[in-house]
């Protein structure tokens, strides 16, 4: 079924097609839903919660830029939605866990790394890991993040910075890069 029968179909309510375009995106829609959540249920809700928001929305979409790019900011907007009920994103971990490592080359040393980081991203604290997610990896400016999450611009730089120093400690000591001056991509070249 192409994406055009599959949208078609799923704004008549078909349930067949709408199946076709549950299991084309959410494979994709889940590991950005992962990057955000806790755990893999928790992930997994929340990728339920936002495809109900993405057919309930389906007719707003207007064939301007790509469908997977519509239903990417609807999972991450329904994301953040879910986390701001539980969590305040002004909270942050004490200082004493933002080092003061310098970082300056851009590059991931190879792709097997990259699950790895993945992995680290993760046991980064809440308003880090969603600051580090937003910015460096969907792309958002500090200016949007403060908007989503509702803090301030100065939070959302100060929480990017912070996460960027304690995620390279974290991965320094497991050994995925080997000294302070190595820089992982993650998806911006500027730094915050």
């Amino acid at each position: 079924m192409t994406e055009e029968q599959m949208l078609a179909g799923s704004l008549r309510n078909d349930a067949s097609a709408q199946e076709a375009f549950y299991r084309r995106f959410s494979p994709k829609m889940l590991g950005v839903c992962y990057r955000f959540a806790k755990n893999r249920e928790d992930a997994e809700d929340m990728l339920q919660e936002a495809f109900i928001k993405v057919f309930s929305q389906l007719h707003q979409y207007r064939n301007e830029g790509s469908l997977e790019g519509w239903i990417r900011r609807i999972i991450v907007h329904t994301c953040i939605n879910v986390l701001k009920k539980n969590k305040k994103f002004s909270e942050t971990v004490d200082i004493v866990h933002a080092s003061s490592l310098m970082i300056q080359e851009d590059f991931i040393p190879s792709i097997m790394q990259a699950k790895q980081v993945v992995e680290c991203i993760r046991l980064l604290p809440l308003g880090y890991r969603t600051v580090l997610n937003l910015y460096a990896i969907e792309g958002y400016s500090h200016r949007e993040i403060a908007q989503m999450l509702e803090i301030e611009e100065s939070t959302s730089r100060s929480q990017y910075t912070r996460a960027k120093s304690l995620l390279e400690e974290i991965l320094m000591k497991r050994n995925i890069i080997s000294k302070p001056r190595e820089r992982i991509m993650l998806g911006k070249t500027a730094s915050s």
